[in-house]
């Protein structure tokens, strides 16, 4: 048997070895898989058409909710602050999420059986996986600038100056890229020898693993290590900061600073909630059996996933721009009109 590699001259190092490696460890017998079949919800007809409208739908409201945020922290000078920085940021990485992966849903209601090639499926996941962690690490930094707004108030324009900031959020998008292509690419270099139909929406990395003919076992590993790097400690960084918030915000002795002090961090306190809660909630949930005892795919992760990638982000702008007075008078003053009533 050979196999024959077109590929681009700066590609070719990089071509030979993922697909000669898959070559090798899958046999002469077995056939390389070049493309994967996404399920969906190909089995409920009915709901597709509901569900493409929904999520059209949702998709155009986080694109104008969160393209209206981004515009208004780059043009209004009194939104220069690293609060409403990481909230552009935010914004901007909720648009690159849902692209990554909301036109591919769209298509698979569309498409009784929609197609995607092996290299399309790798940069879907890259893509995705890497916009959840960096989010991950993102709401962190939030929290410590939250922190530092509240409990250190005179000291936070020296401890948050703009290199801080600036840092802080280039960091979080640099870890974010780094996970995900290690994840990826030990997922990718798996043998796929048989099935190839993933009962997802997109190509998610677990349901990938589970078509995979090899030990998966450093793949697991591996995740386990980046769900403890990427959710785990940043919860905890979230919880230990906001314990030292609402102890100050208790020792306030006017009930109206008690308020205002709160009011400036309610709304990454709730983006955190839905977030993280939505995530525990997909991985914590049992799985259905059935009768033999064998787990089985049940529609109701399915659109799980989808709330966590789709409905999470179109909240984002919502909270913040009824939770925060300056958003508001800045989306207002933009807009040239009244959008947002009190």
């Amino acid at each position: 048997h050979m196999v024959v590699i077109v590929c681009n001259i700066s590609l070719r190092t990089v071509c030979s070895y993922y697909l000669l490696s898959i070559y090798w460890e899958m046999g002469a017998n077995q056939t390389i898989v070049t493309e994967f079949v996404l399920l969906g919800l190909s089995g409920h007809p009915r709901l597709e058409t509901i569900f493409f409208v929904l999520v059209l739908w949702m998709y155009l409201v986080i694109l104008l909710g969160n393209g209206i945020l981004i515009i208004v922290t780059i043009y209004d000078s009194h939104l220069y602050t690293p609060m409403y920085s990481f909230l552009g940021n935010l914004s901007f990485l909720d648009i690159c999420y849902t692209t990554s992966s909301v036109p591919l849903i769209l298509d698979s209601f569309l498409t009784p059986r929609k197609i995607i090639s092996f290299s399309g499926c790798a940069v879907q996941m890259f893509l995705s996986f890497a916009m959840g962690a960096t989010e991950c690490v993102l709401l962190s930094m939030m929290a410590f600038d939250s922190y530092v707004a509240i409990c250190k108030p005179l000291r936070y324009p020296v401890i948050m100056n703009k290199d801080t900031y600036v840092s802080m959020a280039a960091g979080s998008w640099i870890a974010g890229d780094i996970t995900s292509a290690v994840q990826t690419s030990l997922a990718m270099k798996l043998p796929f020898c048989g099935d190839n139909v993933i009962n997802h929406f997109t190509c998610e990395i677990l349901a990938v693993l589970k078509l995979a003919c090899a030990d998966i076992l450093p793949n697991v590993i591996s995740m386990t290590l980046a769900d403890v790097i990427f959710l785990v400690f940043p919860v905890l960084f979230i919880f230990i900061s906001y314990v030292f918030i609402l102890s100050t915000i208790l020792r306030i002795p006017s009930a109206e600073g008690r308020r205002k002090a709160f009011s400036t961090c309610s709304a990454h306190l709730t983006v955190v909630i839905v977030f993280y809660g939505t995530i525990f909630f997909m991985y914590v949930k049992p799985k259905s059996k059935d009768s033999l005892g064998v787990s089985k795919e049940d529609i109701t992760d399915k659109l799980i996933s989808l709330f966590y990638g789709v409905v999470t982000p179109m909240f984002n702008p919502l909270i913040y721009s009824l939770r925060n007075k300056d958003v508001k008078t800045a989306v207002k003053n933009l807009m040239g009109r009244k959008l947002f009533a009190e």
